[in-house]
């Protein structure tokens, strides 16, 4: 009897343990096309998607995180060739609803024509850049908050 409640207790724990590190939102990431030569993509972090955009490396900080008490980070990705011209449609990661001022915004950049001078415009300087053979991804941290991640946190 002792073991068995041992056993239903470990059981328990695990599932709690496996079910709380498990990301707080399906992976539903997707190209959004506007035009010929112009779209975002929508990307989860972590995601499929993002891996296979090479954008892993996007500065997102997850809500979900109970140290940070619903504050986070998306990121907004542009992939440039060697001569700073836009070579793949951009990305926003995003981990709750995608805030439509940066999609706005990322549906007027043009595939194979936008600089980074165009981009800068819009966002200013990338808080972080990642260097490819190819040329190279300029990263936009955005500072998001979700008050469903909140645990509380000691506030009123």
């Amino acid at each position: 009897m002792n073991t068995s409640v041992r056993l239903i207790a470990a059981f328990a724990l695990l599932t709690v343990t496996f079910s709380v590190s498990a990301p707080s939102w399906q992976d539903n990431s997707h190209y959004v096309a506007l035009g010929p030569r112009t779209g975002y993509y929508i990307v989860r972090p972590r995601s499929s998607l993002s891996d296979q955009l090479g954008i892993d490396g996007a500065p997102t900080v997850d809500t979900a995180d109970p140290f940070n008490h619903g504050y986070g980070a998306d990121a907004l990705a542009f992939r440039f060739s060697r001569a700073s011209i836009l070579s793949a449609p951009p990305a926003y990661i995003v981990q709750a609803t995608p805030n439509q001022f940066y999609t706005q915004r990322l549906g007027s950049f043009i595939r194979g024509q936008s600089r980074l001078s165009d981009v800068e415009g819009f966002f200013g300087q990338p808080q972080s850049i990642e260097r490819r053979p190819d040329g190279f991804v300029a990263y936009y941290s955005i500072q998001v908050y979700n008050s469903f991640e909140n645990l509380g946190g000691g506030r009123k």
